[in-house]
């Protein structure tokens, strides 16, 4: 399995502390997903998962935060990720919903979430899965994956 390398394509994440306004819509963000650059991707890879997390708050890990594929050619070695609007269903072209939110009870239902944790310190991750998205019926194939540090909130 190959080793994605993932960076951040908007100077404004660093990793250290979540940007600004880029938290959920409960304490004031009006936030998306960081546009990220990922290299390293395999031949046969068609999709790029997302799963967003937050690593301090059990509930909301393991992409409790929204997981949402990107469909790519595959052959390509680096592609950049736009970004996703938090809170909505409604994804840009080339998106699909792997799995929304765990946290619609909390703050507005969505694909994604955005920080949410109310300034306590949580930390926020985002692993990336290279996958061959396999057709209905055939079996789809993990290919590769890292994770990236968002930052703390």
């Amino acid at each position: 399995m190959a080793d994605l390398e993932i960076l951040f394509a908007d100077s404004i994440w660093t990793g250290n502390k979540i940007p600004k306004g880029q938290q959920c819509n409960k304490f004031g963000g009006n936030a998306e997903t960081p546009k990220l650059v990922v290299k390293n991707i395999p031949a046969r890879t068609n999709a790029l998962i997302m799963e967003f997390s937050d690593r301090s708050y059990q509930p909301m890990n393991s992409g409790g935060h929204g997981k949402i594929g990107y469909n790519i050619t595959p052959g390509i070695q680096q592609v950049t990720i736009p970004s996703v609007p938090g809170h909505t269903f409604d994804l840009p072209k080339g998106f699909f919903l792997v799995s929304a939110h765990k946290g619609s009870n909390w703050d507005k239902a969505g694909a994604y979430m955005p920080p949410c944790s109310g300034g306590k310190g949580y930390l926020y991750v985002v692993k990336v899965k290279a996958v061959y998205n396999a057709p209905k019926g055939k079996e789809s194939q993990l290919l590769g994956e890292a994770e990236l540090t968002l930052g703390t909130y």
